[in-house]
């Protein structure tokens, strides 16, 4: 592959680390002028109609016509699972936790995806893997405690238990998303505007909406362009420039770092001790996991 080539796979690749690392801070800042659904269902909206300019301007409308009802069911399963579900889990958890333990907690996704890998796909795990996996949990735990595991005390269970459960929603969408061989673009967008569908039809229902104000907007549409719609498209299309896919996913594990900088300054959060020990746990327990796949892969 071309220099060129590679060289903008790294570039998209660190573009949208850089957006990432942002929107804890944006859910935060966001989350003190809207309501958690308010948040998901202006957010989705927006992401839908921005993922179908994409569409548009790039022409991927026509493969939609090629498409099976089989296709259109599969988006209609995965769009309940992200964005409606997801995000309605992890807004929720946003709105009760500091942010730097939501975004810990969430980042924990990797560990729950191997585990449900084993039970959903039946994957074999080298006992070693086991290991860093304990591990990542062990950084959980000392995160949900802020720093103390023994008293297995939680400081708000009800949000710590919406975060680990967006991991768990996240995983089981990763699993079957990675079994879909769709283009990726038109697929997010479909599964966006079947999400949406759903958020609405539930928001006309329970009702408790409301239309939000100056600040609330700017957040919405942060979170929809940049969490939601355009760093996904850029994640895509760096993985699909990539001569190494494995390399450019590698460059996730900087922002979590990053985001902790974000929220201290963009948020005012003081660190705590255990979320950095948390962290360290978390991300080395799955860098170790990774590698001793690939060496036992080798």
């Amino acid at each position: 592959m071309p220099l060129a080539t590679e060289s903008r796979a790294i570039v998209y690749g660190l573009l949208t680390v850089a957006l990432w690392s942002t929107v804890a801070s944006a859910f935060n800042l966001a989350l003190r002028h809207v309501s958690p659904l308010e948040l998901l269902l202006f957010s989705s909206l927006a992401a839908t109609v921005m993922l179908g300019a994409i569409v548009l301007v790039s022409r991927r409308y026509r493969a939609l016509a090629t498409w099976s009802s089989r296709d259109y069911r599969r988006s209609a399963l995965l769009g309940f699972l992200n964005p409606a579900l997801y995000y309605l889990l992890l807004f929720e958890a946003y709105d009760r936790l500091p942010a730097q333990e939501a975004l810990l907690l969430n980042f924990a996704w990797p560990v729950v995806l191997v585990v449900l890998s084993v039970v959903l796909l039946r994957q074999r795990i080298h006992p070693l893997a086991i290991a860093s996996l304990l591990l990542s949990f062990c950084g959980v735990i000392i995160i949900a405690t802020r720093g103390d595991p023994l008293s297995m005390r939680l400081e708000n269970p009800t949000g710590v238990a919406l975060a680990l459960a967006s991991t768990v929603v996240w995983s089981v969408y990763w699993i079957y998303s990675s079994q879909d061989e769709r283009d990726s673009v038109n697929r997010l967008f479909c599964n966006f505007l079947f999400g949406s569908g759903y958020l609405v039809i539930y928001c006309l229902f329970a009702g408790g909406v409301e239309m939000p104000g100056r600040s609330g907007a700017i957040g919405i549409l942060y979170v929809a362009a940049f969490e939601m719609a355009f760093a996904f498209v850029f994640w895509l299309q760096a993985l699909k420039l990539a001569r190494n896919a494995a390399e450019v996913s590698s460059l996730v594990y900087l922002t979590p770092f990053l985001s902790l900088i974000v929220i201290h300054f963009a948020v005012g959060e003081d660190l705590y001790p255990s979320t950095l020990a948390g962290l360290v746990l978390i991300v080395g327990g799955i860098a170790g996991e990774k590698w001793i796949g690939y060496r036992t892969s080798r």
